[in-house]
């Protein structure tokens, strides 16, 4: 942790978003559960995911989400 060259208050929000983006490309958590830990909304945690070259899992269940959404509104 000492090695890190962050102000010590951003530590533990990069370490965070670090780790959702790695347990995302894993397909060990959901996109909602990486960015809950991340503590980002969906279109920021999804921004950063395409600054850094991970492709989003995009199946049935998240179309499903997206159009129910849609028809909500």
């Amino acid at each position: 942790m000492q090695a890190l060259r962050l102000p010590e208050q951003r530590i533990e929000q990069e370490l965070r978003r670090e780790l959702a983006i790695a347990l995302y490309a894993q397909d060990i958590l959901s996109l909602g559960k990486a960015r809950e830990l991340a503590e980002m909304d969906k279109y920021e945690f999804g921004q950063l995911l395409s600054r850094r070259g991970v492709f989003r899992h995009y199946g049935v269940e998240e179309l499903d989400d997206d159009l129910s959404y849609a028809h909500s509104e």
